[in-house]
């Protein structure tokens, strides 16, 4: 293992009561990447999270009576997961092999994949690169591709500029990464400073402020110039075509969502057959704003799905 990653920590029951289990899961590189699971009895769902998230971004998900059995891995140099040797291979092509590994690792041979933000990157690459293992999509907060052109949109920054400004950004921060990890690796991380938070608008009042807070006070762990050396790698993902997917496809977004333009989701949607549209009043992170709602909306789409 990378003498740069956290070692693997295999946890074998549920932690104070969330239907939560860690396990190692090698990629196809040799890469050793901490894989999770609910364990939970239902219809199979691969969750290609966020970049750089954890699971406690999904309580719904993490409720032993939740009905979906979740399957999913920490990205590569996070959450325990090991950098791979070359570190360049990084971005939505490995995260996609990564995905893979998981798949084949837990023996499923196809299941809806659903994403949140850069994760709906890779669920709809890996639905266009591999069909036949893919029955269904779900997006939260989140573009098939040119994600970094979607960003800013509520603030009214013209989608010329907004790749240009958020990649660029993306490259100072990786270059002050190291003495910026070292504030934000001690930044101390409470409900307190999530009420905070969801007050700025960047973030709106959550569900569970306990868990919301180990959500970020886990991506904190990340250094700050790896993790914004995947944000410049994974910036490089273009949009697919859409014309492809023919399987039960859902979108959710949120209206003041900074980081994935709501109305790029909506377009999205309407390019695929049958595809749902669902905007809440929310931001970025609805899954951790109206965790319930999110996942009726994941069991209305399992039902969609052929089984």
């Amino acid at each position: 293992m990378s003498a740069s990653a956290a070692p693997l920590r295999i946890v074998d029951e549920p932690d104070d009561g969330l239907a939560l289990r860690f396990y190692s899961v090698t990629a196809s590189d040799g890469t050793e990447l901490q894989a999770w699971t609910n364990d939970v009895a239902g219809p199979t769902v691969l969750l290609c999270n966020g970049l750089g998230t954890n699971p406690y971004a999904w309580p719904a998900l993490l409720d032993p009576s939740c009905g979906v059995h979740v399957i999913s891995w920490n990205h590569r140099g996070t959450g325990g997961s090991e950098r791979p040797a070359d570190p360049g291979h990084v971005g939505i092509d490995a995260f996609v092999e990564d995905a893979l590994a998981v798949l084949d690792d837990a023996g499923v041979e196809a299941c809806t994949a659903m994403g949140w933000s850069m994760g709906v990157n890779t669920a709809f690459e890996l639905a266009f690169l591999h069909p036949d293992r893919v029955t269904g999509l779900f997006a939260v907060a989140g573009v098939p591709g040119g994600t970094f052109a979607s960003m800013l949109a509520p603030l009214g920054i013209p989608r010329f500029a907004r790749a240009a400004i958020t990649v660029n950004l993306a490259r100072a921060m990786q270059l002050i990464g190291k003495p910026a990890t070292l504030i934000t690796t001690r930044l101390p991380i409470g409900p307190k400073t999530i009420a905070v938070l969801s007050h700025t608008g960047f973030m709106f009042p959550v569900a569970d402020a306990e868990l919301t807070a180990m959500t970020v006070h886990e991506m904190l762990k990340t250094p700050v110039d790896w993790y914004m050396h995947l944000a410049v790698q994974t910036s490089k993902h273009l949009r697919i075509s859409l014309r492809e997917i023919r399987v039960p496809t859902t979108f959710v977004a949120g209206h003041w969502d900074v980081l994935a333009s709501s109305s790029d989701m909506r377009t999205a949607a309407a390019r695929i057959e049958g595809a749902e549209y669902v905007e809440f009043n929310g931001s970025h992170f609805i899954a951790l704003e109206k965790p319930d709602e999110v996942h009726e909306l994941l069991l209305d789409l399992l039902d969609r799905v052929d089984v």
